[in-house]
């Protein structure tokens, strides 16, 4: 029965990616097998108080047969939010095996596969947990930290400038990367800039589709320093809340977004805000859009980051490289 549940972990992993992915819950894909291994029904989780997958899925069928298996990408929760257990009501269902991914990390939601053993549901755990894990390791680290994953995102020249020397930076990369990079903001909670940008650049910060119209969901903008903006400043409109925190301390600008759900952080900040936050090590993901240009002067992606030497350098590794039109994307984290 392995590859049975291999492949319907994979169809579980398929369905939790049509659950959004921001907010404060994971994404989670659930199939229902009966005896034969035949899946008989289908879930997810569609965001905050919504039915988790498993419910979702125990919701298509009006009797669960004898002998039926629950696979799902997350092991179910074991604690009522909004929305009840669902390892109890894989119990109620009457189901006779539960196959997971990913054991969940959560302080108040973990414990399922207990509840699910005691109740003399047979458990297995970890089928697939490499893919299960990548679906969920922006929330692990939320749930585990409290904090946001933080993604640092820039468009660069080929020689490292974000702008001309003159302080022009549109546009620096092509509209496939622009396109894409949109589309990757739109699934964060929220977007990171200091006041200097919004300052030298007057910046709406929103999710944009390639027509210009906006993605239905639309990340917190926050913006931190102590400069004062202008009232009339384009990040105050109405297409999406604005956070302004008057602070300097990212380690406080974290803690105040973890408490508000901010599961994941997207940095757009110029040079000196994204090197503050590189400088300080709380960068989980580089995600650098490199043009084929070279411009030459002083306005550089990034400035100094604590690296005086190269023994002291900062190693990353290479997740992908992506072609994007004339550009390339650089998926990197640390070593």
């Amino acid at each position: 029965m392995n590859q049975v549940y291999e492949n319907a972990m994979r169809r579980a992993l398929e369905l939790a990616l049509l659950g959004p992915a921001w907010g404060v819950n994971p994404q989670v894909g659930a199939v229902i097998l009966d005896a034969s291994g035949s899946i008989i029904a289908e879930g997810f989780h569609n965001g905050a108080g919504t039915p988790h997958a498993e419910v979702d899925a125990l919701s298509k069928l009006s009797v669960v047969p004898t002998g039926s298996t629950a696979v799902v990408t997350l092991e179910p929760c074991n604690h009522t939010g909004k929305t009840g257990p669902c390892a109890q009501a894989l119990v109620d269902a009457g189901v006779s095996k539960v196959v997971y991914a990913v054991t969940d990390p959560g302080q108040e939601s973990s414990g399922g596969s207990s509840t699910l053993k005691a109740a003399g549901v047979e458990v297995v755990a970890g089928v697939l947990e490499a893919e299960g894990l990548a679906l969920v390791e922006k929330w692990m680290w939320f749930a585990s930290h409290g904090t946001p994953w933080v993604t640092l995102k820039w468009a660069s020249s080929l020689d490292g400038r974000a702008a001309a020397d003159d302080g022009t930076s549109k546009w620096i990369s092509g509209p496939e990367s622009r396109a894409e990079s949109h589309l990757r903001r739109s699934n964060a909670d929220a977007i990171l800039v200091g006041t200097g940008t919004v300052l030298a650049d007057d910046p709406e910060l929103t999710a944009r589709k390639p027509d210009g119209s906006l993605y239905s969901h639309q990340p917190l903008r926050v913006v931190i320093g102590s400069s004062t903006l202008p009232e009339d400043s384009r990040i105050f409109n109405a297409d999406a809340s604005t956070l302004v925190l008057n602070t300097h301390d990212l380690d406080s600008v974290l803690s105040t977004l973890g408490s508000q759900g901010v599961k994941e952080l997207w940095v757009e900040g110029g040079p000196t805000v994204a090197s503050k936050f590189v400088a300080s090590g709380l960068v989980n993901e580089y995600l650098v859009y490199l043009a084929p240009k070279v411009l030459g002067g002083s306005r550089v992606a990034l400035q100094d980051v604590g690296v005086g030497s190269m023994p002291a350098s900062i190693d990353l590794r290479f997740e992908s490289v992506t072609r994007l039109g004339d550009d390339i994307l650089i998926r990197a984290r640390g070593k």
